[in-house]
């Protein structure tokens, strides 16, 4: 994800660099990109006044954003931060041979699964003297996406956005329609807003993103958190009956969204919002970077997904987080943990956020008063979640959901049929592709 000054996120030319952290660049193109490596040389990474850091904000916002943030900590502490930026694709396809390697002493990386994974793999050290001392900082879900599978905390969390539904204020008051809460409603405005002449889901798949957005969205409302954490991570089948209600419930609504979605990609489906053709969007955040017009920008508002399951309400919200992490074995452990600390405090991230005011605070102690109305209604429902998720492709293997998951759903989104022989071949590829961990 790159980030715009106007608020929110905003495309890069590709899936990884929209939603795999804050700070993305651009592809590289063409060869000669270096191997990532630790920074600096043994002097400096034994200094015990300097920590290094591998960064994947390589952006030149974030990367000035994260820069004030260090030098404020280095002015308050006297210890310096040694920054090693990478591109952001770069630093994510080879972070599995630098963690293994002389990797820096602390790195930026992603909560939830992605943290999990080279948790469990001994990659990185536990910080929960860190978390003794920030803890206070942050809600509920934000522990959640913090710790291990061995219960030990191994991310400090910096910023998040959300996944809802977003509309036009005006096409809702112009043609009298409620917010929908449950299934139904939701069911009933699109009937409604299809009888009025709108497309009532704007929708592009281009990309083959966006659809795991909805499946997600979909599957913790019907199925609850838990289900969605033990699918993602391998662990529940995808024959389950679980699973296909998913699709059931999916096709109920999927006539009503924009024709040709495999053709068009989200900034197009985004257009038909901008000009008040459709009458909702299932998206990230980021769509508000589509509404150049402050007017426009302005009448753009959003709701959480509706109730599927009384069980599980609304209580799961989809907030990609991005923070940090310790290595295993770093050269200068006590310098690190004073940044960790820094890190996880809401001065820090009020120094990020007055650089680069484009996501949310992660803390929920952070100062909101510069926020616009859009960023402080997603702060309020990021934060007052039980439950957070982190986008399919963070919350389980990234292997599983670009070769199984992404083609699977553009075959479900172009015919919805035959969803049983598509969910057994699904799981037939995960547990080939689970069985190499």
């Amino acid at each position: 994800m790159r980030l715009s000054p106007s608020g929110l996120s905003v495309p890069g030319p590709s899936r990884r660099s929209l939603l795999r952290g804050a700070g993305g660049a651009a592809l590289l193109a063409g060869a000669g990109v270096p191997l990532l490596s630790a920074c600096g040389g043994s002097g400096s990474a034994s200094d015990p006044k300097t920590v290094s850091l591998g960064s994947n904000a390589s952006d030149a916002v974030p990367k000035k954003a994260f820069a004030e943030m260090y030098a404020a900590f280095q002015k308050q502490s006297g210890v310096k931060v040694a920054v090693n930026t990478k591109d952001h694709n770069t630093f994510q396809e080879q972070i599995n041979s630098y963690l293994q390697g002389t990797p820096d002493d602390v790195f930026n990386w992603f909560a939830g699964y992605r943290m999990q994974f080279f948790a469990s793999k001994k990659l990185a050290t536990p910080i929960d003297d860190v978390w003794a001392k920030v803890g206070d900082n942050f809600p509920e879900a934000m522990h959640k996406l913090s710790k291990g599978a061995d219960g030990k905390y191994y991310f400090v969390p910096l910023y998040t956005y959300a996944w809802a539904v977003f509309y036009r204020k005006s096409v809702f008051q112009q043609h009298g329609y409620e917010v929908p809460t449950t299934w139904d409603q939701l069911v009933a405005l699109c009937k409604r807003m299809k009888k009025d002449g709108l497309v009532p889901i704007a929708f592009g798949d281009k990309d083959a993103w966006p659809a795991m957005g909805t499946f997600d969205q979909i599957n913790f409302r019907l199925n609850g958190y838990d289900f969605h954490v033990e699918l993602m991570a391998g662990k529940a089948s995808w024959t389950d009956p679980k699973v296909k209600a998913v699709f059931d419930h999916w096709a109920e609504i999927l006539p009503y969204h924009q024709d040709g979605a495999a053709g068009r990609i989200w900034q197009d489906a985004a257009q038909s919002l901008v000009a008040k053709k459709s009458g909702m969007y299932l998206i990230g955040s980021f769509v508000a970077q589509q509404f150049t017009n402050k007017a426009d920008l302005d009448d753009l508002d959003f709701f959480p997904f509706p109730e599927i399951n009384s069980a599980y309400g609304q209580d799961t919200v989809e907030a990609p987080t991005d923070g940090f992490m310790l290595s295993r074995n770093p050269k200068n452990k006590a310098g690190a943990d004073k940044l960790l600390e820094y890190l996880g405090t809401p001065a820090a991230e009020a120094i990020y956020l007055k650089a680069d005011p484009t996501v949310v605070a992660a803390s929920s102690k952070a100062d909101t008063s510069s926020y616009t109305p859009l960023q402080k209604k997603m702060y309020e429902m990021i934060s007052g979640a039980k439950s957070l998720t982190q986008f399919m492709d963070r919350d389980s293997r990234p292997d599983f959901t670009s070769t199984v998951m992404q083609p699977a759903l553009q075959k479900f989104v172009q015919n919805p049929k035959g969803v049983d022989a598509l969910l057994s071949s699904i799981e037939r590829q995960k547990k080939t592709i689970f069985a190499s961990e």
